[in-house]
Parts: structure tokens; C-alpha cells; sequence
């Protein structure tokens, strides 16, 4: 879930001596890291980068974990998402992952190299080849000295039985973001070989919820985004001890389903007043587009004059070269036909009649045949110029 703050950079790292491991907290949703032997993170931010271009400089800008929306708008997000190293709770975007520990050890207050041995949390089996490219990864960037990598589950197992909150035996089971695991544990040790995994976690319940509000309301789909989702859930949700039972709440029970039940507002934003436009306002559009008509009455009047002269020096042509037709012998009249592309004196005369309409149309003069087809069509229907209020029912 997005947050309006970004946790500050620690500055007491030096005074720790070189000895004193580093604890992450490496988990597909969260990124916690701190000192060994403190009861709680130094810093906590969102497992995901963000890589926007900024509107000013349009250069790309890397950002990891919780975003600040005041300082987003300074930033281009339509070609960029939210990225995680992660796909089911294993590591294989190292690229991310790089970005996310360079910003975790800057919060800590490291400088130059870390210097500090690293215990490092992982999911439950993990590939071999992921664990082969972190240990490369914090051995060759960050200088660490020696790497070790436990299971959280264990981890927490073994806490709890320290506090007497469990027994030798028992299960550890795991809901994560991406995934769910079960490690059962015999005389105090994990049996890893006899650990379950499935492949929902958190991420899908959010994910799930986002949809059913979204088929709901399919009229606010834009305000239920995974981060909006993720904050009801945590808020307003809970784990059903007998699922059936409580359908039946729901069913039947109508007051205890009442006080189940909890209402959402949306914000609402009071559309914004239009002021009608001043006289001024209105005199300053008036005048541009006169003057953008202007413009255009430019243009197509250079074009006509263009299409004229061009038509002018067409026609010219045709009659010249109908004037050597008619003066020429026959078989200088077949040369001069070959010289200009024509098959015939008749297409010539064809071509100079299509010319002087186009070239009458082009300067807006009337053309006879215009105006004998229109008085035919007028003596054919003389109704139709003739308002209706004044004609009778039958020449209606």
C-alpha cells in the first residue's frame, strides 16, 4: 500500500563494529532490514521499483518502495509500473533486486561498501540457482564477508518456542504474498523434506476482492486499484473460523450481519463551477477564428487562382494544337497526334470541352447545361420551392 512518507536514512552505521550481522527481511511483499539483536526493523519500505521519466528532463528515474503522490506529478507513470523482483515468492529479477538493496543499505546508512555479515531470509526450497546469484550479487557489489540464508517460518517457529508459545512438534504454516507454506517441525527441527506449498497467497486474495468490487460497481472501477483493495482487506476483512457458518450469518441472521457488514464512502469531488466567459473572452475567440477563416479563405483562393492558371494554359494548348490539326495534312496530322499522346482530333476537342468547364467552374461562371438541367428540373417539380403552409392537401 502506497505511503505518504519514505523512511529516513539511519546515521549510526559506523558505530557498529564490522562483526554485527545485518538482518534482511526479504519478503515478496516487504523489505526489512536491520541490526542483529534489535527487536525491530530500522527500515521498512514496499519490495517493488518504479522506473518513470521525468516531465522536465524526460530522463529515466529509478524509485523504490512507497511513493509520495505530491512528488509523482513531477513524473511520467503512464509507461511505467510497479516492478517486483519476485514471481511466487522466488527471486528472479536480479536487475530489481539490485535497485531495492542499493536503496535499503543508503537507509541504513551505509556509504561505500557494507562491510557486515548479511542473514538473509528466503522462501521454503528455494531454487538453487537463486540463491547462487543473491550470494553473487551481496559477495561482488556490496563487499559483504560471509552470506547466511534461513527460513523465516523457522525463524518465527523457533521465536514462538522460545516464548512458550509452542511445543517441540508442531506445524509452521505460512501466509505470504504470493504463496502459502507448511513446515512441519519433529523434536524442535524442521522436516524441510515434508514442507507443502501452494501457490496463493495475499496477493491473490487482494487481487480478488479488487475484482469482486470491481463487478459490484462496475461504474467505479477506476477507484479500486490493488493498493485501494489492499487497504480495505487489512482494515476491514477477517478470517472466518467456520466459513460455513458464517454464509449463514449473512443468510439468515440479519442483525448480526448488520454489524458484520461495513460501508465504504468514495470521495466525492463537487464538479467544478464553469463561469460564463467575459465579453472580452468572447471578443478575443470571435477574433481568432475570424482571423483562422481568413487564413483559409487565403488558401483556397490561392488554390483556385493556382487551378485557373493551370486550366488557362491547359486549354491554350489544346487549341493551338487543334489549330495545327486543322491546318496540317494528313500525315503531318498523324505526327503531331503522336507528339501529343492523343489517339484522335475528336478526344482533342473532347479534352478542350472538359477543360472550359472546369475552367468556368473554377471562376465561377454559369454553365449553360448547369442551368438547363435545373430549369427542367424545376418545370418537372414546380411543387418544391413552395412552402407547405401554402400548398392544398392534394399537392401535398
Amino acid at each position: 500500500m502506497s505511503s505518504m512518507t519514505r523512511p529516513r536514512r539511519e546515521s549510526d552505521f559506523a558505530s557498529f563494529p564490522s562483526c554485527t550481522p545485518i538482518v534482511i527481511d526479504n519478503g515478496a511483499s516487504t523489505f526489512r532490514i536491520g541490526w542483529a539483536g534489535e527487536t525491530e526493523p530500522r527500515v521498512a519500505f514496499r519490495n517493488v521499483v518504479q522506473r518513470p521519466r521525468h516531465r522536465s528532463t524526460g530522463e529515466t528515474v529509478s524509485i523504490v518502495g512507497d511513493t509520495d503522490p505530491a512528488l509523482m506529478k513531477f513524473f511520467d507513470c503512464t509507461r511505467s509500473a510497479l516492478r517486483s523482483p519476485f514471481n511466487d515468492d522466488v527471486v528472479y529479477q536480479f536487475e530489481y533486486m539490485e535497485y531495492i538493496l542499493d536503496y535499503g543499505f543508503d537507509r541504513l546508512g551505509a556509504t561505500s561498501e557494507v562491510g557486515h555479515p548479511i542473514l538473509m531470509t528466503e522462501c521454503e526450497c528455494n531454487p538453487s540457482f537463486s540463491r547462487a546469484r543473491m550470494a553473487e550479487l551481496l559477495f561482488e557489489t556490496y563487499g559483504v564477508p560471509s552470506i547466511a540464508f534461513g527460513i523465516d517460518n523457522a525463524f518465527s517457529y523457533k521465536y514462538n518456542q522460545k516464548l512458550g508459545n509452542c511445543g517441540e512438534d508442531g506445524l509452521a504454516i505460512s501466509c505470504e504474498h504470493g504463496t502459502c507454506h507448511v513446515i512441519p517441525f519433529l523434536k524442535g527441527q524442521p522436516v524441510l523434506g515434508a514442507c507443502c506449498r501452494t501457490n496463493v497467497g495475499g496477493f491473490h486474495v487482494t487481487d480478488f476482492l479488487r475484482q469482486l468490487l470491481t463487478l459490484k460497481y462496475p461504474y467505479h472501477t477506476a477507484n479500486f486499484t490493488w493498493e485501494k483493495a489492499e487497504e480495505l482487506k487489512k482494515e476491514h476483512c477477517y478470517v472466518a473460523l467456520d466459513y460455513l457458518s458464517e454464509l449463514q450469518i449473512f443468510k439468515n441472521n440479519k442483525e448480526e450481519a448488520e454489524e458484520k457488514t461495513r460501508y465504504w464512502q468514495l470521495p466525492w469531488v463537487p464538479p467544478p463551477k464553469e463561469e460564463p466567459p467575459s465579453e472580452e473572452e468572447l471578443a478575443r475567440k470571435a477574433a481568432l477564428k475570424e482571423k483562422a477563416g481568413q487564413r483559409l479563405r487565403e488558401m483556397a483562393a490561392a488554390k483556385r487562382s493556382q487551378k485557373i492558371v493551370e486550366l488557362e494554359k491547359q486549354l491554350s494548348y489544346l487549341e493551338e494544337l487543334s489549330e495545327q490539326l486543322d491546318e496540317a495534312e494528313e500525315s503531318e496530322a498523324s505526327a503531331i497526334l503522336g507528339r501529343s499522346g492523343y489517339l484522335s482530333q475528336q478526344e482533342i476537342k473532347s479534352a478542350v470541352s472538359k477543360a472550359t468547364q472546369s475552367l468556368r467552374k473554377a471562376k465561377g461562371e454559369s454553365n449553360g447545361n448547369e442551368e438547363k438541367a435545373d430549369a427542367s428540373t424545376a418545370d418537372k417539380y414546380p411543387l418544391v420551392s413552395v412552402p407547405d403552409e401554402e400548398l392544398t392537401p392534394e399537392q401535398v
